[in-house]
């Protein structure tokens, strides 16, 4: 069986004692027992989640450990025991938009079942992004010591970078232009009916930023039916696939990229572009609008009780 004689003595010792009723039975262990006392841990619970400190937003395992008369390694335990995470907070926000449930439906069902003979891009603007340079030279990684670079920068312009993500395969679409006005927005639409294969009707779904209801860009649909608009809810970006795809980009190529100009900005932006399309990989949707309905339905539920309170 893989165990020590030991064992095999104590557990025939047992059965002689005790005979086969309690034989599979584990036994108790005979170690330290727990030292916290049950109206402590419900006085931390109660505080944590009911109260903040005077002063301060959070508890800390030493705020906490000082106002109940315990250690911060046992505030810690019973904190970690219920998945009590005081130091962290999420953010969210929860549409108003009247249209929610149909342009949400809308969306995802371009995403779960695309229409034949066409393709189905997520378009947005990157704007206002920056050529940052760093006051003095970074320092390269050394065993030991990570990369290091100065907290201060020195700005040097920005550009705006439009991107089209093809849902289905997940290559993308993108030109870096000066600002984000209807102007540009009608040039990309350009750039994307240049890029997309004729005889292909092309669904692009996008925010409800004004720019994409420009007369002049309604005009320019009406000379291009085969493109249709597809707006997801206010307060929704994250029901745009692209935003997804900005993040890598700004994880992979900004946030620690030193440019000394918009051209070495714009030069960085395009190579990883590039160099994203040589392999691209679909991000894939597989959430349900009844699901997402539903998982929005209890957050305003709670939203409403806590507003109410």
């Amino acid at each position: 069986m893989g165990v020590t004689p030991m064992t095999v003595r104590s557990w025939r010792s047992r059965f002689e004692a005790e005979g086969l009723a309690r034989f599979g039975k584990v036994a108790r262990g005979r170690g330290r027992k727990a030292t916290i006392p049950q109206e402590v841990i419900d006085r931390i619970v109660e505080l944590t989640q009911n109260s903040t400190p005077v002063g301060e937003t959070h508890w800390s395992t030493r705020t906490m450990a000082e106002r109940v008369g315990v250690s911060k390694d046992t505030v810690q335990r019973v904190w970690s025991a219920r998945g009590l995470k005081p130091h962290l907070v999420k953010t969210f926000k929860l549409s108003t938009d009247p249209r929610f449930e149909e342009k949400l439906i809308d969306v995802v069902g371009l995403y779960l079942n695309p229409p034949e003979q066409a393709i189905v891009l997520c378009v947005d603007e990157k704007s206002s992004v920056q050529a940052l340079d760093r006051t003095q030279p970074s320092l390269p990684m050394v065993k030991g010591r990570a990369a290091t670079m100065t907290h201060d920068y020195k700005r040097n312009g920005t550009t705006t970078l439009f991107a089209a993500l093809d849902v289905l395969t997940g290559t993308v679409i993108g030109s870096c232009l000066p600002k984000h006005r209807h102007s540009e927005f009608l040039k990309f639409l350009a750039v994307i009916d240049r890029e997309v294969p004729n005889g292909l009707d092309v669904h692009l779904i996008l925010d409800n930023y004004s720019t994409h209801k420009h007369p002049n860009v309604q005009a320019w649909l009406e000379r291009h039916p085969r493109f249709q608009l597809h707006f997801t809810p206010t307060s929704s970006s994250w029901l745009n696939l692209v935003e997804r795809w900005f993040r890598e980009l700004t994880d992979k190529a900004l946030r620690r990229g030193v440019f000394h100009s918009v051209p070495d900005l714009i030069a960085s932006i395009e190579t990883y572009l590039n160099a994203h399309n040589k392999n691209p990989k679909p991000f894939v949707w597989t959430a349900t609008a009844d699901d997402i309905l539903a998982k929005v339905a209890r957050g305003r539920v709670t939203l409403q009780a806590v507003t109410q309170n």
